[in-house]
């Protein structure tokens, strides 16, 4: 989340040309209804994930639902105990969007953190929308660090390490545990 605020403008943006050149005049008209300027509307956050994940471009590239997507399955999860999966929706719902929210929005962070002395990896999937790829990159690129890797996964949106586990485990294997970048996009 480099700069979320420019992000979810650039999501909107996106998702409003996709409908329109769609034809879904109804999600159109939803999405004009709530135009994001400097703050973001609540009417388009109620919105957001679902036109996200109908075209694609938000948790997974082919999750089209939260209940089916991420809560069913969580509560499948071995890991946690039954209270600790009910607790973890819990705090969501409670939570809304997120508690640092608005903080999320006033930070840009190739003005608060040009400079990193430890080692950076950034791995983003192409069509990820909830966080900008493009704003992502962008950062990194001018993001001083004793080394870097900026890892394009170009299947995926906001979960690579769901929707490209081979590749993703082989990266946290070859380059981050072992102190590299040689799998990165560009050297």
């Amino acid at each position: 989340m480099s700069n979320h605020l420019k992000s979810e403008r650039l999501a909107y943006d996106f998702m409003l040309k996709e409908y329109r050149d769609s034809g879904n005049s109804k999600m159109v008209r939803k999405l004009e209804a709530s135009p994001i300027t400097d703050i973001i509307p609540y009417g388009y956050l109620k919105l957001r994930d679902k036109a996200m994940h109908s075209i694609g471009v938000g948790t997974t590239r082919d999750m089209h639902s939260i209940i089916i997507g991420v809560f069913l399955p969580s509560l499948t999860c071995k890991d946690y105990t039954f209270s600790e999966k009910i607790n973890l929706w819990r705090g969501k719902a409670q939570t809304g969007v997120h508690p640092l929210w608005n903080t999320i929005l006033a930070t840009d962070l190739a003005k608060q953190v040009p400079e990193l002395k430890i080692p950076v990896y950034f791995l983003h999937g192409i069509y990820d929308y909830t966080v900008s790829y493009i704003l992502a990159n962008d950062y990194f690129e001018k993001l001083k660090a004793p080394l870097k890797g900026f890892y394009t996964f170009e299947k995926s949106a906001h979960s690579p390490m769901f929707e490209e586990p081979d590749r993703f485990r082989e990266i946290l294997v070859k380059d981050v545990l072992m102190g590299e970048n040689n799998l990165t996009d560009e050297k």
